[in-house]
């Protein structure tokens, strides 16, 4: 995928354009990722689809990670923008458009967690669980939260 906004600004699902350095630094400062280690992040980029979006330079300004079959289910996650460029509609453009190529490959279900941006995602489509009872899970994470 390659898609570009008239700013210049452009998405790509390009692996090897994923400048890990700067993945690592957005997530250490994330709430929900601070504790990942670099070779964690290493991983999960290369076992996930990612979408980055990059200035004409080709410096990384946000990512998504994707989980999905491809078929049935996909999850959204790891939704960073660079802090000296949000409020520009990077996040909300780069997760519209990941959701608009799943939704071409009929993946039925997207699901994605936030604590704070539900106003973000509620416009592109996302809802709170229909019945949230039907989920479990099992979650280990240092950073697990309460709420």
């Amino acid at each position: 995928m390659r898609l570009q906004r008239p700013d210049g600004l452009f998405i790509s699902d390009d692996p090897d354009l994923v400048d890990l350095d700067r993945v690592c630094a957005w997530l250490a400062a994330s709430y929900w990722a601070s504790y990942r280690d670099r070779a964690t992040i290493a991983r999960a980029v290369a076992g996930s689809r990612c979408y980055g979006v990059y200035d004409a330079d080709g410096a990384q300004l946000a990512l998504t990670r994707v989980v999905t079959d491809g078929a049935t289910f996909a999850w959204l996650c790891d939704v960073v923008v660079d802090e000296a460029r949000r409020g520009r509609g990077i996040g909300s453009w780069l997760v519209g458009a990941v959701v608009a190529q799943l939704r071409a490959e009929d993946v039925a279900r997207i699901v994605l967690t936030t604590r704070d941006a539900h106003g973000v995602y509620a416009p592109l489509g996302f809802e709170p669980l229909r019945v949230p009872r039907t989920w479990m899970e099992i979650d280990v994470r240092p950073t697990r939260p309460n709420v």
